[in-house]
Order: C-alpha cells, then sequence, then structure tokens
C-alpha cells in the first residue's frame, strides 16, 4: 500500500508539474489578466494548495482502489484517462486559449472523477472521501471556464 501510494503521489505531482509548465507562464499573461472573470474566482494561492491537497487524496485513493477493484485494468486506464485529461486542459487553456474547447476537456475530466466517486462508492466504501475534493474542485474549475467563455467576446 505504501509504495503504490507513493507511485501514484509520484504519477499525479508529475501531471501537476508538466501542466504547471503552461500555467506559470498563462496566469499573468496579458490574455488571462485580462479576461473577464467570474467573481468566486479564487486567488491565485489557492489553486496551488488545493491542488496539492487534492493529488496526496487522490493518490491514497488510487493506492487503495488498485486493492478493492474488480476490474483492475479498466481503474488504472480511467485514471490514464483523468491524468491525459487533467495535463492537456492547462495548455489547451492557457498556452492556445482555446477556452471552449477547454471546457469541453474539464467537463470530461469531472464526469470522469464523478464517475469513480459514484461508482466505486460501495467498493472503496469511506475511502471514497478521498477523491470529494477533486470533484468538488472540478465543479468550481469547470464553472470558472464556463464563465470566462461565456463573459468574454
Amino acid at each position: 500500500m505504501l509504495l503504490r501510494t507513493i507511485i501514484f503521489l509520484v504519477i499525479n505531482f508529475a501531471a501537476l508539474g508538466i501542466g504547471g509548465l503552461f500555467t506559470g507562464a498563462g496566469v499573468p499573461s496579458e490574455w488571462y489578466q485580462t479576461l473577464n472573470k467570474a467573481p468566486w474566482t479564487p486567488p491565485g494561492w489557492v489553486f496551488g494548495a488545493a491542488w496539492t491537497l487534492i493529488m496526496i487524496c487522490f493518490s491514497f485513493y488510487m493506492a487503495q482502489g488498485w486493492d478493492k477493484t474488480s476490474n483492475r485494468s479498466l481503474f488504472i486506464s480511467l485514471f490514464v484517462i483523468q491524468w491525459i485529461l487533467n495535463v492537456a486542459w492547462n495548455p489547451i487553456f492557457f498556452k492556445f486559449h482555446a477556452v471552449l474547447f477547454g471546457l469541453i476537456v474539464i467537463s470530461l475530466l469531472t464526469i470522469l472523477v464523478a464517475w469513480f466517486l459514484f461508482e466505486y462508492a460501495k467498493q472503496f466504501k469511506a475511502w471514497s472521501f478521498f477523491i470529494l475534493p477533486y470533484f468538488i474542485w472540478l465543479l468550481i474549475a469547470t464553472s470558472l471556464n464556463g464563465y470566462i467563455l461565456l463573459k468574454n467576446p
């Protein structure tokens, strides 16, 4: 369990690192700074703190799920798709400024994480609470992306 948790921590924080390569240059950019953003947009430091907590919790969730799921190959395949969507959103949104495509990607990610939460809840029991921060944050992030799409010409 400990080794699997460490492996998932490395994989999940690698996703954050890769995404951060695109986000870091995007947040202070003139493009992002001049966007009409949602009134509920949190301060910048919240994003780093939230993603750190999310990836720690998600790593524990995945490590537990490895033992608890009856279909490990499906479980890991969904994890890989989640990883790709998570990493892909940053360059799509911040580098290419493709706000609509970003909304599609983050919506798919939100649906996938919701699927993890609800599909595995009976098998994982209390461990399902470890994916809840991810799901809640994605609901917020999706709404922020959606707001930007609707409120910017």
